[in-house]
């Protein structure tokens, strides 16, 4: 029995493609948990680039300790199969994060 090898996205780069093809299974499933983690970071940091540009200031929500800004959002981590809700928001070039506590499995 033959089978097929998966058809890449019509935008990934050629040289992208030819790279994934010569790695081995492990480089590849590295590659595939690097690319994930690099997406979310990303959206995260478009996320705090949005709200950092909008001029209202929202309310401040009532669980807001008082060391995190109003401008802070809130991000769930994935930390050794346990997922985590942190406030982020940016100082100036960089990205802060604080503890909020343990996302509840029943959300």
């Amino acid at each position: 029995m033959s089978y097929e090898p998966p058809t890449p996205p019509a935008n990934l780069p050629t040289e992208v493609v030819n790279t994934l093809n010569e790695s081995s299974p492990e480089q590849v499933r590295n590659v595939a948990s690097y690319a994930k983690a690099l997406a979310e970071h990303k959206e995260r940091e478009a996320r705090l680039e949005e709200s950092a540009d909008q001029e209202e200031v929202e309310e401040r929500p009532d669980d807001l300790p008082d060391d995190v800004p109003a401008k802070a959002t809130i991000t769930i981590k994935e930390i050794n199969d346990n997922r985590y809700y942190y406030w982020q928001w940016r100082e100036g070039d960089s990205v802060t994060s604080k503890y909020k506590g343990p996302v509840n499995p029943d959300e």
